[in-house]
């Protein structure tokens, strides 16, 4: 199979290549995603966020299996939340009764609060021990020098996520073999951990990235906001190995996403994102939908709210009813296009 140029920088690179596909929880990111991206010349990730333990090494087994390297992405649970303060679960009460309404609009039920549910953290970190991957990331707050430590111990390479200078210098404290820098631009989740607000807002991904790059001596991954190889190059030049690209392989073939968040990317009735907590109780961006625009006072609450809202969701999806489901998506999701990853990585790569 034909494979882009080399670049110099691809092999001197800590991840052999300047595109990585960013890991997408709740089914985007897929084994055959991961080999298609490869094949196009970048690296592939995994996830374990919402999956159990069982489900998290049986995909594994199943990338592996395709004989490409690949990584896997961690959720940091927060401690703070664990239970949550009696306000917390005031607020959170609140919601669950004002979804009852979204619940009955397919005949589910919304379930009971879970509130300690810490994504089987300490599993999961076993089960990656056990069963070393090449890269291991982590998103929502810092794993702890002790796991970085034992996850490089047994050959694993560990990336933490910040959307700050100050995340990114508590980061490197840890000592992470790199540190890939979210900005605001990027679709799904935000991966900020501390309170925001402290140091002066980036207008772009590239100049977070040269921020990030003037304070902390780590191989950085950029992302957000990064639909083609223009962008690409920009993050390059401010200093970073490689960009993480989620939104734009969202629609792809190989790509596990639900097929009314596939098509609202490419529908023009969907005309901007906003960061919102309705789904999840985190801030994500999202295209702006119903859900949305009814719930933007959704409290904070995560896991908790993903929880509550998953039912609403799973048949929103079933009815092919994109307003009542989590359609992320980068503020670039304009460009975003179907095909083969495949030919999607080699059109950033091949534009270097």
């Amino acid at each position: 199979m034909e494979r882009p140029e080399e670049k110099p920088h691809m092999s001197e690179s800590l991840f052999g290549t300047p595109f990585i596909a960013a890991p997408m929880a709740g089914g985007t990111s897929t084994p055959a995603l991961v080999k298609a991206v490869h094949e196009g010349g970048g690296l592939g990730f995994i996830a374990a966020g919402y999956k159990t333990p069982e489900a998290m090494t049986a995909e594994i087994a199943a990338t592996r299996a395709l004989n490409v390297p690949f990584g896997m992405n961690v959720f940091v649970p927060d401690a703070s939340q664990l239970p949550p303060t009696p306000q917390a679960q005031a607020s959170l009460e609140a919601y669950r009764a004002a979804l009852e309404t979204e619940a009955a609009r397919y005949g589910v039920l919304i379930p009971p609060l879970r509130l300690n549910d810490d994504d089987s953290w300490q599993d999961k970190i076993d089960a990656l021990l056990a069963d070393p991957v090449e890269f291991v990331s982590f998103a929502f707050g810092l794993p702890g020098k002790p796991v970085v430590r034992a996850l490089q111990k047994a050959g694993s390479r560990v990336i933490s996520s910040v959307t700050s200078v100050e995340e990114a210098l508590a980061a490197a404290e840890e000592g992470p073999d790199a540190i890939a820098v979210q900005h605001s631009s990027a679709g799904g989740h935000a991966a900020a951990f501390l309170p925001g607000g402290r140091e002066p807002l980036a207008r772009t991904t590239a100049e977070l990235v040269a921020q990030v790059h003037a304070a902390v001596g780590l191989p950085l991954i950029a992302a957000g906001a990064i639909m083609d190889s223009s962008a690409l190059r920009e993050v390059l030049a401010e200093g970073a190995e490689a960009a993480q690209v989620g939104t734009a392989l969202v629609r792809t073939e190989e790509s596990g996403a639900r097929k009314p968040h596939k098509d609202a990317l490419g529908d023009p009735a969907f005309t901007e994102t906003a960061m919102t907590r309705a789904f999840t109780g985190r801030w994500a961006r999202s295209l702006v939908n119903d859900f949305v625009r009814d719930h933007r006072d959704a409290p904070e609450g995560y896991p908790a709210i993903h929880h509550l809202t998953s039912p609403v969701r799973s048949a929103a999806s079933a009815a092919e009813d994109p307003h009542r489901l989590n359609l992320w998506a980068g503020t670039g999701w304009q460009q975003a296009r179907g095909g083969s990853a495949t030919d999607v990585v080699r059109e950033f790569l091949n534009g270097l």
